[in-house]
């Protein structure tokens, strides 16, 4: 009886549900938050992006583009999900190390464990791809 407390058995394990859910969470957070505002004002944006790698404020902003306005919402649908999880992955690992100087918590965090989060999600996608309620699924015939 306590092994089935413990393990939850009331309610059957679904991963395809739960990589859903994250997909649909992560994905559209992204884009709400982060992609729109890139999508709608990438003019305004672009004098002044950050340029942590040294490439242009212009190239900078369109990979952020990419990932936080494209990618986010393939993720949310599932459709080339792990490729889409990957540069998210990357870019927010740039912010991560070359923005916030590893900063994740306290005065100066900026934020830091909501990027530990969006990583963790693109990481997980990214390995797990979007499951069977995606996209993928349909094109890989998995449907």
């Amino acid at each position: 009886m306590l092994k089935r407390i413990l393990l939850f058995k009331a309610v059957p394990v679904r991963p395809d549900c739960a990589l859903l859910a994250l997909r649909l969470i992560a994905g559209i957070l992204l884009f709400l938050r982060h992609g729109t505002e890139k999508l709608f004002h990438f003019h305004a944006m672009a004098a002044h992006f950050p340029d942590p790698l040294h490439i242009g404020p212009v190239p900078s902003l369109l990979f952020a583009t990419l990932s936080d306005g494209i990618c986010s919402l393939l993720l949310a649908l599932g459709l080339a999900t792990r490729w889409a999880a990957l540069v998210v992955f990357v870019d927010i690992g740039v912010v991560l190390v070359f923005v916030q100087h590893l900063r994740v918590f306290g005065r100066q965090g900026g934020g830091g464990e909501l990027v530990i989060l969006y990583m963790a999600a693109s990481l997980t996608l990214f390995l797990a791809g979007a499951g069977r309620y995606g996209i993928d699924a349909v094109l890989e015939g998995k449907e």
